[in-house]
């Protein structure tokens, strides 16, 4: 039998393991997977101390609670001001961008977009957020920092298919942030790419299970929101199903479509100005006032991500009946102020509290009434019910309310698509995604 040449070896091994400058590129690609993991650790430990750090100096006292009345708008104003000068395209949720950067070719426009320098601005300025009561979240902003990351490493690798790795970044995010791998990759293909291509949902599978492994590896297992599992009894627990899609679907679609349309009245009226920043950073300190406001008369409720009465509801403890209409005011005007911060969080905690009225008035499970509108509100609000089912799924570990879960996840879509026809991210993305356009047809002029 003849024996294989030195030469016939090294290619077949070429075959089977790749060369060294694929070898490269895997170990840089898992290495920016594993540091989302590990900053999205870091993130969330930030934001909680911001968050304990506020709750701490407003209810230390017996009038501490009028600290946010001049915290809250000041560090608004101060958070407009960083994002537009020092940090640009840091504002808002940080999805909106990461989807824009996937239809940029240019990648001096990409690069206005995700960055390291905007990744820690990104941080630092929702966790000033955070501090200051804003109701925000840092799941969004994870998106935008993962995506960052993996650009970067993209760049250090010499790896192509930038469009791919900005969604494997996304997806790593979103996985490590909730402890959710698999409405990682949903929310990978259901939002951001609105397409399934199997090469590039491979690059998203490996980054999930990397950056997971990190974010384990540092905190251990988890479910964000605990274990509840609720069973449907009876046909009160069918009808929290149809109030929770269609009122969730409804809400949800009452907040977006006020969101865009207001973002696009907000960008003339500081456009037309000879001081445009001026009035950005006024406006973020009224919004902030507003949200200080709302804070002081739920007794500080509505501050911050809402994580803790979302939980409390999972658990079975009722909520105030009108908590979900003042966290959706105070979430949309933090959101209209333009300050860096997501709506994940926030969003699931209005839901939690739709969801417990709607329990309370039907006499139903608070637990279930806080899942199903969790899952009916941010299907509404996001307008993607695979996402919605998946991740409230993955978060509360209610396996057996899954049927009814993802039913109330589609009616929640349905009502909002027939409200409102454009979906929340991709209606922000249009102004990052021109912007971007036009600064990198600026940098191409200049090269040629």
């Amino acid at each position: 039998m003849p024996r294989s040449t030195p030469s016939k070896m090294l290619r077949r091994s070429k075959a089977l393991g790749g060369s060294w400058r694929m070898w490269k590129m895997r170990l840089v690609f898992w290495a920016g997977a594993g540091a989302i993991g590990v900053v999205s650790v870091g993130f969330a430990w930030l934001a909680d101390r911001a968050q304990a750090l506020f709750h701490a100096l407003t209810h230390a006292g017996s009038w501490n609670f009028l600290i946010p009345l001049l915290l809250t708008p000041a560090g608004f104003a101060l958070c407009a001001l960083l994002a537009a000068r020092v940090f640009p395209a840091s504002q808002g949720s940080g999805i909106p961008q990461a989807i824009a950067a996937r239809h940029v070719d240019s990648p001096a426009g990409r690069s206005r977009l995700l960055s390291m320098r905007i990744a820690v601005g990104k941080i630092l300025l929702t966790v000033i957020g955070l501090f200051c009561g804003g109701s925000i979240g840092r799941e969004g902003p994870t998106v935008q920092v993962g995506a960052s990351i993996m650009l970067f490493c993209a760049r250090l690798g010499g790896m192509a298919r930038a469009d791919g790795l900005i969604l494997a970044g996304s997806a790593a995010g979103i996985a490590a942030a909730f402890n959710t791998p698999l409405a990682g990759i949903v929310f990978a293909i259901e939002e951001m790419s609105k397409t399934y291509h199997s090469r590039v949902n491979s690059l998203v599978l490996i980054a999930v299970i990397v950056s997971g492994l990190a974010a384990l590896g540092m905190v251990g297992s988890y479910t964000y929101f605990g274990t509840a599992n609720p069973v449907l009894s009876g046909m009160k627990d069918w009808l929290l199903v149809g109030v929770c899609g269609i009122g969730g679907g409804a809400f949800g679609a009452l907040f977006s479509a006020g969101a865009l349309s207001l973002a696009r009245r907000i960008r003339r009226w500081t456009q037309v100005s000879a001081k445009p920043l001026l009035r950005a950073v006024v406006l973020a300190a009224l919004c902030g006032l507003g949200v200080a406001l709302i804070g002081i008369s739920t007794h500080g409720a509505t501050y911050g991500t809402g994580y803790e009465q979302a939980r409390g509801a999972v658990e079975g403890q009722a909520l105030p009946l009108f908590y979900f209409v003042e966290k959706l005011a105070a979430s949309f005007l933090t959101m209209i102020s333009g300050i860096p911060g997501g709506i994940f969080a926030p969003s699931l905690s209005v839901g939690a509290g739709l969801g417990s009225t709607a329990a309370s008035l039907t006499g139903s499970s608070i637990a279930l009434g806080a899942i199903l509108g969790m899952a009916g509100y941010f299907a509404g609000v996001v307008q993607a019910p695979m996402t919605a089912f998946v991740i409230i799924m993955e978060m509360t570990a209610s396996h057996d309310s899954a049927i009814a879960i993802m039913a109330t996840a589609m009616l929640g879509y349905a009502t909002s698509r027939l409200l409102a026809r454009e979906p929340l991210y991709h209606g922000l993305s249009r102004p990052f995604l021109a912007e971007a356009i036009r600064a990198g047809r600026a940098a191409d002029r200049e090269q040629g």
